[in-house]
């Protein structure tokens, strides 16, 4: 058995005395002989036993409130501060504080004790407060899924990320891209982890070499522009540029002057395209009406003067207001907050089903960095 399949009932089987039996034991409630407690918490970890968040809480006095943890880097990114309002605005309408966690591990018995639920975003492999996190005995919303091994979380919120990427790439290759490049981010959540993959499955698919620079997950502009910089000189075939980090895609226009690239498409082969389009996450394209495929100026051998396009998977400041603007996939953080806690709220007030999975639609926006220059 496995820690997900084993129940009270199981256990209570093993060690040869009822299921209230077992759950008093486990709980410390009730009139249970120590000795009878001991076997029955020595039979649960033997077997793997873990138990139900969401019955746990039914049994517990609410604390008004609930807890949010987020990835180390947060503090610096946009993104996770507008997911952060989001989630503190839906939660003040079901009545609830939001305590912001600290990022170490081993504190989940403190935490169950003093929220009712718990909202874990993107979180990480390596992350050591994630598993005590998923298992700290109240009902707990993932924002993506957690790929670790640990308790399941009561409930998750997904983005396509692996749609939102193809739209970028297939927008770019419209644009007249023949050899895009995609600086991923480093690190072991699940759109880290969905934008690496895809990188390498899209170039697979449509027999194109995909250039793949891995960055951190929270890479500052300079990072993303020493690391196109060095692209562009060893690869000067690469006529586009998909950041991945949120705010990073500047330095990759500073390194595009700095390499004596103008951007945006070349000549008129994008006549009738606009630089304000915008594509849903409902589809897996990012498919603009007048686009069109034909080749583009220098092929292998690119000149460094050969235009580069600009893209990021992150839409926000930082992308809005560059010069150019560049085209991005807009994730909607406080939307993504809202829906998150909005999750959390409906399984903690049983008006949903713990094990539920919503989905979060993304959508392109397609600015000044991949349209042709005026």
């Amino acid at each position: 058995m496995t820690s997900r399949t084993v129940t009270l009932l199981d256990v209570a089987r093993a060690a040869g005395v009822s299921k209230s039996t077992v759950s008093d034991a486990l709980q410390g409630s009730g009139r249970v002989a120590e000795a009878t407690r001991e076997r029955v918490r020595a039979v649960a970890e033997q077997l793997g036993y873990r138990p139900n968040s969401a019955a746990r809480r039914l049994r517990r006095s609410s604390t008004g409130a609930i807890g949010l943890h987020l990835p180390q880097t947060a503090t610096r990114l946009d993104y996770y501060m507008n997911l952060a309002f989001g989630a503190v605005a839906r939660a003040q309408e079901e009545g609830l504080d939001v305590v912001l966690l600290a990022p170490a591990g081993g504190a989940s018995g403190r935490v169950a004790s003093r929220v009712d639920g718990l909202l874990v975003i993107d979180p990480e492999v390596g992350d050591s407060a994630v598993p005590g996190l998923l298992d700290a005995g109240v009902p707990v919303v993932t924002g993506e899924r957690y790929l670790g091994p640990a308790a399941a979380p009561s409930g998750a919120v997904i983005c396509d990320n692996a749609a939102s990427l193809t739209a970028l790439l297939d927008h770019v290759t419209e644009r007249g891209a023949r050899h895009p490049a995609v600086l991923a981010p480093a690190g072991t959540s699940a759109w880290a982890t969905a934008l690496r993959a895809t990188a390498a499955s899209w170039g697979q698919e449509h027999g194109v070499a995909v250039a793949l620079r891995t960055v951190p997950f929270a890479a500052t502009p300079q990072e993303a522009e020493e690391t196109t910089l060095a692209l562009l000189r060893t690869d000067p075939a690469v006529d586009a540029v998909i950041c991945a980090p949120d705010g990073a895609a500047p330095g990759v226009l500073r390194a595009a002057a700095t390499a004596g690239r103008t951007i945006g498409t070349v000549s008129d082969r994008t006549a009738g395209s606009t630089t304000s389009d915008r594509t849903t996450g409902s589809t897996t394209s990012g498919r603009t009406a007048g686009s069109t495929t034909s080749g583009r100026t220098g092929e292998a051998g690119a000149h460094p003067r050969t235009p580069l396009l600009v893209a990021s998977c992150v839409d926000g400041t930082a992308t809005r207001s560059a010069e150019p603007p560049v085209t991005a996939v807009d994730l909607r953080p406080a939307a993504y907050g809202r829906a998150c806690a909005e999750l959390l709220c409906d399984i903690l007030a049983g008006r949903t089903a713990p094990d539920t999975v919503r989905r979060h639609a993304w959508a392109l926006e397609t600015r000044a960095s991949t349209a042709p220059p005026r």
